[in-house]
């Protein structure tokens, strides 16, 4: 069986390789039975989903009295999607091994007391709760479970109670049945004051530093089994605190954010599933690349999308120039479109009359100008704001009537906000609108966006922002380009709140967005409850955060706690080294990267004239396929086409980001395609390949003013090797 090994064993004081034998055949039995239990767990489930499709469908036909479906048929549509969706996460939630690690708690002497009420039990550790029947003890417990939190954060110097944690090696890939188990390891806790901390602790073992080491091909895994301390703290915060992790390369901050979701929906249910988590992606080929890992640990019906998914549904079919992009992107924008949006409020002109059967009620001019102006200094919503302007005049029509004939009842309140004369008064002076009518209106004629812009924008930005040749004659035919929906969804969101809005919001390489993108999703938090992922150093967009507070703002999370990974466990000591170098010359501060794993390959391959580097490219590809593992080519995306096209000349296949686990594989191997990558430094960010080929550096440091920062990104992809291939001189500091 490959990998097998029952004397896996990096503890101290390792047990005979026969006892740990005799222990393997032991956790493989315990292996069996925990199957068996999910085996009729899952078919229980999906009985119960048959069932209850069948109740409603008896419900559709007229059968709900015999079938026991209460309600009207919107609840038995109702219990339908639900039956449905819970369907379907049964048949798409991924098998694997049914636990990962086993804590054994001490009985005796101060150990035994600092256990409490987990004296002297043995609980084993897995993705997903294990039990023979829902009312029975736990065969595994659920990682999240609070008990759980000791395989990660006991140590020998504060064992927590805990005697010995154990760790076990799977075969990658596999359903995890018993054949799948292929070693064990134990580590005793000593007693306190000795030993060192947990990160040290697990990356003594063999079975951390394999899996942590293990060929990356296909979407990222979870890291549930390979937690380490710092990562596991900021994991389970609660929703009440927004995090923001500022994350060097490597050190995991994209699976921290995804499995602090996980938690989030275990341990707060009713708060995070009432509102909903969603997982907010720089673009498709990321979040492609990240979409197992929530499934994989049990966590189904989390909406992963882009900021561009969550703009106004518009065909953008006009282009904007650079300038122009980088104003509507601007926070000064939100302060223009909110004054275009108000500045369509108007001041009473004159008193007003409502009939009310032959008597006529009348409203002085001074009172409905307090009205307005109280209303405007208030800042509602511009809908609400009509509203209310709504409600404070009848409540004046109200105070008339009572003082003539006493307090009118709620159906006199009701007619009177609905009379025509009061509806023309708010169309004057409230009017209702439409988001394309504000942006068209202000983006179309220099004169509004003038009186808006002022003091706030430069005339040469109002320029820019002008649609110069292409003004609509209604908002209905105007042309629009992607900035323009930035645009739109602010000023909906100053009309009205979004209805789509979520509980806890996670939002990775948040540096890379812009202020205007930020409060598209502070709009959508619906708490304020946020996980921020991203490092200053790799922000590659035009507008970029330079420091995070000022970025947390625009989120609407100002007060959210900055937290910094430095430690790394992706990235090999080698190619840290080499990226940190170019920290100096990238205009943020950010604390260095530290990596806890020796070695790592880098090579350097000198071309000795450009045309050449297609050429030599495809041959280190080649190489590369020789051993395990995905094989990632960057370069700058203008490069990108080329060099697809060279390889498939040299007869070896590639995918774009997001293909990988498309591509077609061989029996019992990995095709060449769904192995190698070929990506822009621009788009790599966020993904890892066990072996990179990185093209041209000199020509990424160079492609814009965030050059350097892409390289920075580039130099960090690799899990274990790093070819340099070019025909340039390299940027300096890589050259040092």
């Amino acid at each position: 069986m490959p990998g097998e090994d029952p004397t896996h064993d990096a503890a101290p004081g390792a047990e005979p390789a026969a006892e740990l034998a005799t222990e393997l055949a032991t956790e493989r039995a315990y292996t069996d039975t925990c199957r068996a239990a999910l085996d009729r767990t899952d078919a229980a489930t999906r009985q119960r989903v048959r069932e209850g499709a069948g109740v409603v469908t008896g419900r559709h036909s007229g059968d709900a009295a015999e079938e026991g479906v209460a309600g009207d048929g919107a609840s038995a549509e109702a219990l339908g999607r639900y039956l449905r969706s819970r369907a379907k996460e049964v048949r798409e939630e991924p098998d694997g091994p049914p636990f990962f690690g086993r804590l054994d708690f001490r009985s005796e002497g101060p150990a035994g007391d600092e256990a409490g009420e987990h004296r002297g039990q043995r609980y084993y550790i897995g993705r997903r709760r294990v039990s023979a029947h829902p009312s029975a003890p736990p065969l595994v417990l659920d990682w999240r479970a609070p008990v759980s939190r000791a395989f990660y954060q006991a140590t020998a110097r504060a064992p927590q109670g805990v005697g010995s944690r154990r760790r076990f090696g799977w075969a990658p890939g596999g359903p995890g049945t018993a054949a799948d188990l292929t070693g064990l390891e134990d580590e005793p806790l000593a007693d306190a004051g000795a030993g060192g901390d947990g990160t040290a602790s697990a990356l003594s073992s063999g079975i951390v530093a394999e899996e942590i080491e293990r060929p990356r091909v296909g979407p990222m895994r979870d890291i549930v089994a390979t937690l380490q301390p710092e990562q596991d703290d900021l994991v389970r915060s609660g929703p009440g605190t927004s995090l923001c992790v500022q994350g060097a390369p490597g050190t995991g901050k994209t699976a921290v954010g995804l499995h602090r979701a996980a938690y989030l929906l275990y341990t707060y249910p009713r708060r995070i599933e009432r509102g909903g988590l969603l997982v907010v992606g720089p673009n498709a080929a990321f979040l492609h690349y990240i979409s197992a890992v929530l499934p994989s640990l049990g966590e189904g019906g989390v909406r992963q999308c882009t900021v561009a998914d969550l703009l106004p549904a518009h065909e953008v079919t006009a282009e904007d120039a650079p300038d122009a992009v980088e104003v509507k992107h601007d926070a000064r924008m939100a302060s223009v479109l909110h004054r275009a949006l108000y500045a369509r409020v108007r001041l009473p002109d004159g008193p007003l009359a409502v009939p009310d059967g032959s008597y006529r009620w009348r409203l002085d001019e001074e009172e409905l100008h307090a009205i307005v102006e109280e209303t405007l200094a208030q800042q509602p919503p511009y809908e609400v704001g009509r509203e209310r302007v709504r409600a404070r005049t009848v409540a004046l029509l109200r105070d008339r009537a009572e003082r003539r004939a006493g307090p009118p009842g709620g159906e006199w309140l009701r007619r009177m906000g609905r009379k025509r004369e009061l509806t023309a008064f708010l169309d004057a002076v409230w009017p209702r609108t439409r988001p394309e009518e504000v942006v068209a209106g202000l983006l179309g004629d220099p004169r509004v966006l003038a009186a808006a812009g002022e003091g706030l924008l430069e005339a040469h930005e109002q320029r820019a922002l002008l649609w110069a040749g292409r003004r609509p004659r209604t908002p209905r035919t105007a042309r629009w380009s992607r900035a323009d929906l930035l645009l739109l969804d602010e000023v909906a969101g100053l009309i009205e709140h979004p209805e789509e809005s979520f509980g806890h919001v996670v939002v990775d390489e948040a540096q890379d967005l812009s202020p205007m993108e930020c409060r598209i999703l502070a709009r959508r938090s619906r708490f304020g409850s946020l996980t921020v992922l991203g490092d200053l150093a790799q922000g590659t967009t035009a507008w970029a955060a330079r420091d995070w507070r000022s970025q947390l703002t625009h989120l609407g999370a100002p007060d959210a706690v900055l937290t910094p990974l430095t430690t790394g466990f992706r990235v090999p000591a080698a190619l840290v080294e080499v990226a940190n170098r170019l920290l100096g010359s990238l205009g943020v501060r950010v604390p260095a990267a530290r990596s806890l794993r020796p070695g790592g390959e880098l090579t350097r391959v000198p071309v000795s004239a450009p045309a050449e580097v297609p050429a030599v490219v495809a041959e280190r590809v080649r190489g590369a396929l020789e051993r395990e593992g995905s094989v990632g080519v960057i370069a700058a995306g203008a490069r990108v086409a080329a060099l697809r096209d060279a390889l498939s000349a040299a007869g070896v296949p590639s995918a774009e980001p997001g293909e990988e686990a498309s591509a077609p594989r061989a029996a019992g191997e990995e095709a060449s395609a769904a192995r190698v990558t070929v990506v822009g430094a621009e788009l790599s960010k966020g993904l890892e390949y066990d072996h990179v080929v990185l093209v041209e550096p000199a020509e990424i440091a160079r492609s814009g003013p965030r050059g350097l920062q892409r390289l920075y990104v580039a130099l960090t992809r690799a899990v274990s090797r790093l070819e340099i291939v070019g025909a340039r001189e390299l940027p300096a500091a890589v050259r040092a």
